[in-house]
């Protein structure tokens, strides 16, 4: 047996039970993976809370990155010993999505990587940049390919042009690198002066404190120095969307990747009509995308920030420090 966490319905933080699980020899076309790592994203979170109800006793986590320990039969694409990472929709290889909503998603519709053995489809699984520890492996998986996805599959950023970015959490952080690995222009917003000034260091163009200028999107557009920005990558949602429709410009591309300013309200349909601007809804991306951004992160150098790491067992310690907001970039998981 192995150590692993579970939800407990009602799913709460409190609610999140240690438990074990038996490790399970991998079939045809399947691996056993020692995990080692994982990291906290927003789904996760409104897994681990209830928001978004899930069977009682899944095992959560959508990010995970371990060893090798067994392969199945008819598997070639992996062997002991190789270092590999989660996917995380495991039955979206390439091209178009199937809209089946979180059915694939590990820590969801099936088990998750809070445990120390999984075994797990060829499919849900890559390589990892060479490299990275566990830890900076385990970020990729959600935060970085949806990043990859919102500025380099739909938004074919060039160098030149100009990003929005909103926030500090691991997305965020993600597109500011990407942006700026592409050659764009970054405008960084936060409701932190200190949380600034550290986008800054990662090579933020523009700062933008939320709070002391409530117009942010008309700030960010004046900032551009055409008239608004060519991508905005928007967490908030609802909330924060007229701003959003407010920064960017003509023929200007909003990536639609977050609700936590909410799930439904006004928006300013006409005047996104009138810059004839577009919005992509964003839910990560593919296994392919996933293997383009490790390509692209084994030949630039980038590194993901990682704020803080708990051990498996402080899992509910781990989101309460995202639930604070306190956190900068990604929130880790060590499975020892």
């Amino acid at each position: 047996m192995s150590n692993a966490i579970r939800v407990r319905n009602p799913a709460t933080l409190a609610s999140l039970a240690p438990s074990t699980v038996e490790p399970r020899q991998p079939g045809p076309g399947e691996v056993l993976v020692r995990m080692r790592a994982s990291s906290l994203n927003f789904h996760d979170y409104v897994v681990v809370t209830g928001k978004l109800p899930t069977a009682d006793g899944r095992i959560p986590m959508s990010d995970g990155a371990g060893d090798v320990l067994a392969v199945g039969a008819g598997v070639s694409a992996f062997k002991v010993g190789d270092r590999v990472l989660s996917t995380f929709f495991t039955d979206w290889a390439d091209g178009e999505p199937e809209l089946n909503g979180f059915a694939s998603v590990p820590g969801d519709g099936c088990d998750g990587y809070a445990c120390e053995f999984a075994t797990v489809p060829t499919s849900g699984l890559t390589h990892f940049p060479k490299n990275y520890s566990y830890e900076e492996a385990a970020t990729l998986t959600c935060a970085g390919v949806t990043a990859w996805r919102a500025l380099v599959v739909n938004g074919r950023v060039k160098s030149g042009e100009v990003v929005l970015v909103q926030g500090t959490g691991g997305v965020s952080i993600f597109a500011l690198q990407i942006a700026k690995m592409a050659g764009a222009t970054v405008i960084a917003t936060s409701s932190s002066d200190e949380k600034l000034e550290r986008l800054r260091a990662l090579g933020a163009d523009h700062l933008i404190n939320y709070k002391k200028t409530p117009e942010w999107g008309a700030e960010a557009a004046r900032l551009s120095g055409r008239g608004g920005v060519h991508h905005v990558v928007e967490i908030g949602g609802a909330g924060t969307l007229p701003q959003s429709i407010n920064a960017v410009g003509p023929c200007g591309h909003i990536s639609l990747i977050g609700i936590l300013a909410g799930r439904e309200g006004v928006i300013p349909t006409a005047r996104l009509m009138i810059k004839q601007a577009r919005i992509d809804g964003i839910t990560v991306g593919s296994r392919r995308h996933q293997l383009d951004l490790i390509r692209a992160c084994e030949a630039n150098g980038l590194k993901p920030v990682i704020d803080k790491t708990f051990p498996l067992m402080q899992l509910a310690d781990a989101f309460r420090h995202q639930e604070s907001g306190a956190h900068f970039g990604k929130i880790c998981v060590s499975i020892p």
